[in-house]
């Protein structure tokens, strides 16, 4: 049986990560409060980012700002940042 979550993007109860995303205490705080389907959400949206900005993922700057575009993605925040040339697909 998989282990549940009370999700913190979609604020119910859904499937849990298998183990922390990234190390330390933030990893076991998203292991803790992410689901799999909000880290893999997550992970397109962060793709797009570097992307359509170029960054490059060693530069502690880019880090910061992909660590920082992760909570408010997370947090479902207003402030979010957007690939500019990101249209999303037409159902």
């Amino acid at each position: 049986m998989s282990r549940t979550v009370f999700c913190r993007k979609y604020q119910q109860e859904l499937e849990g990560l298998d183990q922390p995303p990234i190390p330390g205490p933030k990893g076991q705080e998203l292991f803790d409060t992410v689901s799999k389907q909000a880290w893999q959400a997550w992970l397109t949206h962060q793709t797009r980012l570097i992307n359509e900005k170029h960054l490059r993922v060693f530069d502690p700057e880019a880090r910061q700002y992909l660590m920082e575009q992760m909570e408010r993605f997370l947090d479902n925040s207003d402030e979010l940042e957007q690939a500019e040339g990101y249209v999303p697909p037409s159902s």
